[in-house]
């Protein structure tokens, strides 16, 4: 069974059709610059784009990083603040002629899809994924449910939002050597694993291909901590899981 998952972030919006049986993307995915500023019309003509890229009709995941409660955009962190009340579900099915659309937070997509197809495949304790991107993004899982829009990364941590720190786009905006980084991301871990005690931190998003570069210098976690297995595809994968569910 093929599905389409787009996920749409604060630096790129990128989608492909998904093979549930194997959740991996039947075609590499086409990614497109998120427009600036990031409003609702710009970013859903982006999203159409990417779907009609692949010629495709048939319904469409989406994943939007923020809060979402049945299909709306409850907060906007790193996109265009007008997108908070969004009915994003009813929006992006008008522009693609009325075809099925399933939309959540993109870390619970990520999450979802490496619950079920990788790092935290057969875990049935508290297990969070934190994406390091522009942002920072959360799913918390336990027993193999997800408790959504958990958004943990704006924590105050020192007296900032915690993604203000500890981002992918932190290290990349501060120059920040992946010594200087990791430890922040070591603080920002310690200070998660002291309110929810996971069994498994999951670390996902583009920074995830590199998790060489700095998950060996964090310390002092109880908590195993593993790269996403998906990479940067889990929003993607988790996307199409989630309008094959609805």
């Amino acid at each position: 069974m093929q599905i389409f998952g787009v996920d749409i972030g604060g630096s790129g919006i990128k989608g492909a059709p998904v093979d549930l049986d194997r959740g991996e993307l039947t075609q590499e995915r086409h990614k497109v610059l998120t427009p600036d500023p990031a409003t609702p019309d710009a970013v859903v003509d982006v999203v159409c784009e990417v779907v009609r890229h692949f010629g495709w009709t048939g319904p469409v995941g989406a994943t939007f990083p923020g809060v979402i409660t049945n299909g709306t955009a409850r907060t906007a962190a790193n996109v265009d603040k007008s997108w908070i009340g969004t009915d994003i579900r009813k929006l992006v099915s008008e522009r693609l002629g009325g075809v099925p659309v399933t939309v959540l937070n993109d870390a619970d997509a990520a999450g979802v899809a490496e619950m079920h197809f990788g790092a935290g495949r057969g875990r049935t304790g508290t297990v969070i994924l934190l994406t390091l991107g522009t942002g920072i993004g959360s799913a918390l899982f336990t027993g193999g449910h997800l408790v959504p829009n958990t958004e943990l990364g704006h924590l105050e941590l020192r007296g900032h939002d915690a993604e203000k720190k500890a981002s992918s786009k932190a290290r990349e905006d501060e120059d920040l050597s992946w010594e200087h980084w990791a430890r922040r991301v070591q603080k920002y871990l310690a200070h998660v694993e002291m309110l929810f005690s996971p069994e498994l931190f999951i670390i996902g998003g583009g920074v995830s291909r590199k998790a060489h570069k700095f998950l060996p210098l964090i310390e002092g976690i109880a908590a195993e901590i593993v790269p996403a297995q998906l990479q940067n595809d889990a929003g993607i994968v988790g996307a199409a899981m989630a309008a094959a569910e609805e």
